[in-house]
């Protein structure tokens, strides 16, 4: 079964237009243990999983550059040693900085973690177990004509039984989630890119370990505002034996 992409945008080329990324900044969360691949990734964090020789983050930071971004947190906690040791304070003409976890502190935490070493006003987040290789400057766009508390990249698939849907309205408002289900169909599901104002991860009732996906973004769809960007740019999570076979296939055709 294939949760990812659609081969007339696979091989697009990324926008060159950088104007809305200039000074943005990213954190990915790469602090995943990545249970269900324990047996392929030889005592690595998911987010190190190989692909064809290369770890997987490698791939994400390198959308990231090639999408204008220049400055990103690294959220670690498990192994996270072999991440700084591996790319230290810069991967190519990229800054890096980390935030490290003492103790896991849930995909929340960590996002929060790492907003204190965030410059500006706002960031993108990322999961460091999927490639959503999303159109960046039109999303900051759409994110600021909107005035977003949290925008959430959408993937439509055809199966969204692994993940759940999201449902918005007309003016692309996000108005809940749907738990994960079996021959749950078609719809659209959190493709794990989301641009945070910080202002907003900072009040207090998110502090300490926390769900982004449970304790911030069902829990405040209904007063915050939370907008849906829908993109058909390729999609892959790793996060199964399955979809980390496809990876070996479908990241031949991204340039190093």
């Amino acid at each position: 079964m294939s949760y990812a992409h659609e081969s007339n945008t696979a091989n697009c080329p990324l926008p060159t237009d950088h104007c809305l990324l200039n000074n943005m900044e990213a954190i990915v969360l790469a602090g995943g243990f990545g249970t269900r691949l324990k047996q392929v990734l030889n005592d690595r964090p998911k987010s190190m999983a190989l692909i064809n020789g290369r770890p997987f983050l490698e791939y994400l930071l390198d959308f990231l550059l090639a999408s204008g971004i220049t400055h990103t947190v690294l959220s670690v906690g498990y192994m996270h040693d072999l991440i700084m040791n591996h790319f230290g304070s810069r991967y190519r003409t990229m800054h890096i900085d980390y935030a490290v976890e003492e103790e896991p502190m849930g995909t929340g935490g960590g996002i929060r973690l790492a907003l204190w070493k965030v410059k500006g006003m706002r960031a993108f987040a990322l999961n460091g177990d999927s490639l959503f290789r999303v159109d960046l400057n039109k999303m900051m766009e759409a994110h600021t004509k909107k005035r977003a508390d949290i925008s959430i990249a959408l993937r439509e698939l055809q199966n969204t039984s692994r993940y759940g849907r999201v449902k918005m309205n007309r003016s692309r408002r996000i108005e809940g989630f749907e738990e994960k289900q079996q021959d749950a169909g078609a719809g659209y599901i959190n493709g794990g890119i989301y641009i945070i104002e910080k202002v907003f991860l900072m009040e207090p009732e998110f502090r300490g370990r926390f769900s982004i996906e449970k304790d911030c973004f069902e829990h405040c769809c209904s007063t915050a505002r939370l907008f849906g960007f829908p993109s058909k740019a390729y999609f892959l999570d790793i996060g199964i034996p399955e979809t980390y076979k496809q990876a070996q296939d479908d990241f031949q055709r991204f340039a190093d």
